[in-house]
């Protein structure tokens, strides 16, 4: 299934649609939890990213992100909307509500992997970490650059995934290299368009996460207009799995200040 829905059905005049985008490779359905903890009024639709699940391939001759994007764009509701984006997801969320704010509500972007907004040494940590996944990938060993991976962002290290785990991270570890232009180079231009983002935005982030999370979230809060920020005790950057409850908490709280 490439497309995931909770709560209200999409034609209940009381519902507010909500749209969820999910982090690299993982599929819609890791959000089952985490919607579940939602506010009970919302509809909410959570498709599979480009390469992710059910969703598109990837075309080659196009930019990851930009075709991502586009895809996310067309299951964006046609009345403004609760957009909500973890991790790459993040990134695309941002992307679509500065491209269509009069559609977005409200946008919620728990831990964007904007690379480009982080010059400290959280970045460079960040950078150190991961050096060795484009050898491995030039080398074939999509599950070394996966262990690589894992070892920042995941919950549990690779090889203590189940064999069907493994074996769907790491056939997607081309993902993350697919999205530098947008994340590292802002081929986008999302930086330079941050003041003028209209919706009112939640920025999420765990405590325990990379130190990099908290730089790009520094940036994020200091150029966007209308924006709260929280920050998740004993949290990592899979909070919305592992912490479903607080993290819909947050947003409830945002959500009913509207």
């Amino acid at each position: 299934m490439s497309v995931r829905q909770w709560g209200r059905a999409p034609d209940d005049p009381a519902a507010e649609p909500a749209l969820l985008l999910h982090c690299s490779l993982a599929q819609a359905g890791v959000f089952a939890g985490f919607a579940r903890h939602l506010p009970d009024r919302l509809s909410i639709r959570a498709p599979d990213l480009v390469g992710h699940g059910g969703g598109p391939d990837h075309d080659p001759a196009r930019d990851y992100h930009d075709q991502a994007a586009g895809d996310a764009l067309a299951h964006l509701p046609a009345a403004p909307c609760h957009l909500i984006g973890h991790s790459l997801g993040a990134t695309l969320a941002l992307r679509i509500a500065l491209d269509h704010p009069h559609r977005v509500r409200s946008l919620t972007l728990f831990e964007p992997v904007l690379f480009c907004a982080s010059n400290g040494p959280g970045r460079q940590a960040h950078d150190a970490a991961v050096a060795g996944m484009p050898g491995a990938l030039a080398r074939g060993d999509r599950a070394e650059a996966a262990r690589i991976f894992l070892s920042l962002w995941g919950t549990h290290p690779f090889d203590a995934l189940p064999d069907k785990h493994r074996t769907y991270m790491a056939d997607r570890i081309w993902i993350p290299q697919a999205t530098e232009p947008a994340l590292l180079d802002d081929s986008a231009g999302i930086l330079p368009r941050l003041t003028a983002l209209d919706p009112p935005t939640l920025l999420l982030r765990g405590e325990a996460s990379p130190p990099v999370i908290s730089e790009i979230t520094a940036r994020l809060a200091d150029d966007i207009p209308d924006v709260r920020t929280c920050t998740l005790r004993d949290a990592g950057h899979m909070a919305p799995i592992t912490h479903p409850e607080a993290v819909a908490r947050a947003i409830a709280d945002v959500l009913d200040s509207l």
